[in-house]
């Protein structure tokens, strides 16, 4: 733990930025925790832990953790499958999981691989992002109607929907649609004094208690006021890939969603967070929240958005949240008994709908259809497939896409020329008089910028008629970073010229680009007299072991 963090320490606002992210955190707690089927003390306890030890060990100074939609519905899938083939240690699987997702966050962090997590494009992110908005939603589409999850995940929800909608429970879909109208409607002037979701959830309870009976709503009972059990990490043979897999997809997530809303603190309080260490902060709460049986987080944007709006600037915020919900959890547990699934289901519908990327659907079809596609595809794949699949797919894609799209940048940069008069290629005027002098019997070979190994292709063309010259001068003092595809295509070119007895000189100063000819052995290739020190150095070379000039070189 690093106490550089805390030096910007404001009393007032980290005191107020606690007590108002924890009173956001606790009903976004309950609903994360009853729709991942852990229990609503599962979605508290990953609220404490994950944002007290997130704010010890982390690397953000404003950043609120916490269980988010996104890792609910990861974890979600998960406890389902483990439960499906051990009943009895599923629960406990699914948890050594989550620490194995800690594990593997704290091991990116530590390998300092944090600046890569979020360099993919910006429609593969909407994509899997809106895809687990849409997720969320149908999860709770059986509870918002009254009835316990039929299981199955998505295609088992939308499979049974028929049937549970003709057994709605109205009672239960009245108290989750008036969760639904609080939030999306109560007025902004009240927002700004108390959350909607903290409204929802009891004005709403309120109302089940004085209309309803407890057999008429389904409620969640009692959160236990005591410590949670530790549990020891569970692990199956035949389950040991899926457990494997599954970590890397949770870790993955809970890093990209945490960098991401890091970024955003970055830009509220004008400072920069330390992606590297924020991983191995994240990755040590996700471990602990495992061992005791408590979901997964990761950074949250709400909170960290209302954080930092009301003053907080240090990590004292996220350890007094954690210290006001957890004397919630050990005083007032019994409060949460009389609290509706409904609107427990209604809340978490909401959050779904929120993590649905609205600006960039909205207006994808105007920036590019191509990238509205590849985001649409991303968002199906992760609703109907795999996330790891939609991502994989989505990112391969759209990398083809953009080195399509360079390599047709960089072939304009990949030029041949035997006339003075062509303005292609920037020479001098002494340059051009002694190309001029050559008779178009002089290949003037000249390469700029970075040599992707896409533009090989563009260098064997420009090179396919080296036999038509007597001498070839490769001017490589425009590259600014050379690929081994293009160093060896460059080593054909070379070789190519010498079979048709085309004599190669070569101007290289870059001290970079030189030693990857020379660790490539291309330099032995040639005679050490081929390798000059300018470019009027290799033109004039040229001219003189030209057998068919008789021209004098200046």
């Amino acid at each position: 733990m690093s106490l550089q963090r805390f030096k910007h320490v404001n009393l007032k606002g980290d005191l107020f930025g606690g007590v108002t992210t924890a009173i956001i955190s606790l009903p976004l707690a309950l609903a994360f925790g009853v729709a991942s089927g852990a229990g609503a003390e599962a979605g508290m306890w990953g609220a404490i832990l994950v944002g007290l030890f997130a704010a010890l060990f982390g690397g953000s100074t404003s950043l609120i953790s916490e269980p988010t939609g996104p890792m609910t519905v990861i974890m979600t899938a998960i406890l389902t499958t483990m439960l499906a083939s051990y009943p009895e240690q599923g629960l406990a699987m699914g948890f050594t999981v989550v620490m194995m997702a800690g594990a593997f966050q704290i091991m990116l962090g530590t390998l300092k691989l944090g600046k890569y997590i979020t360099l993919m494009p910006y429609s593969v992110i909407s994509g899997f992002m809106s895809g687990i908005g849409v997720i969320l939603i149908i999860l709770q589409l059986a509870p918002l109607l009254g009835h316990s999850s039929p299981g199955g995940g998505v295609i088992g929800t939308l499979s049974a929907l028929p049937e549970l909608i003709t057994s709605l429970h109205f009672s239960e879909l009245f108290l989750g649609l008036c969760t639904l109208a609080i939030l999306f409607y109560l007025p902004q002037k009240y927002r700004q004094y108390v959350p909607a979701q903290l409204v929802a959830l009891v004005a709403v309870t309120l109302v089940s208690i004085i209309f309803f009976t407890s057999e008429d709503i389904r409620r969640i009972g009692e959160i236990p006021s005591g410590l949670p059990s530790f549990i020891f990490p569970t692990f199956s043979a035949d389950l040991f890939t899926e457990m494997v897999i599954d970590a890397l997809v949770l870790g993955t997530l809970g890093c990209i969603d945490t960098l991401l809303t890091a970024v955003i603190g970055d830009s509220l309080t004008r400072t920069e967070h330390d992606s590297d260490k924020e991983l191995r902060g994240q990755g040590i709460a996700n471990m602990v929240a495992g061992l005791f049986g408590a979901l997964p987080g990761a950074g949250a944007t709400m909170g960290t958005v209302v954080n930092v709006q009301v003053g907080a600037r240090s990590p004292l915020a996220g350890i007094l949240r954690a210290i006001i919900l957890m004397a919630v959890v050990f005083v007032a547990g019994s409060l949460t008994e009389p609290i509706p699934m409904a609107v427990l289901a209604g809340i978490a519908v909401y959050v779904g709908i929120n993590i649905l990327d609205w600006s960039f659907i909205q207006r994808a079809h105007k920036l590019s259809i191509l990238q509205m596609s590849i985001m649409y595809g991303v968002m199906m794949l992760t609703v109907f497939v795999d996330l790891i699949v939609a991502v994989g797919l989505g990112v391969f894609i759209s990398n083809i896409i953009v080195i399509e799209r360079l390599s047709r940048e960089q072939a304009k940069h990949v030029k041949a020329i035997s006339d003075a008069d062509d303005d292609d290629v920037p020479l001098t005027d002494d340059e051009r008089v002694l190309l001029d002098q050559a008779q178009g019997k002089l290949l003037f070979f000249y390469l700029s910028g970075p040599m992707i190994f896409s533009v090989s292709k563009a260098i064997s063309r420009q090179h396919r008629h080296i036999g038509e010259y007597q001498s070839m001068v490769l001017d490589l003092s425009g590259v600014q970073m050379l690929d081994v595809t293009v160093s060896l295509a460059i080593e054909n070119a070379i070789t190519d010229a010498i079979e048709a007895n085309c004599d190669v000189f070569i101007y290289s100063p870059n001290s970079e680009t030189s030693d990857k000819l020379k660790r490539l052995r291309i330099k032995d290739k040639l005679p050490i007299d081929s390798f000059c020190e300018s470019r009027i150095e290799a033109l004039n070379k040229a001219l003189k072991r030209m057998d068919s000039t008789g021209c004098e070189t200046v």
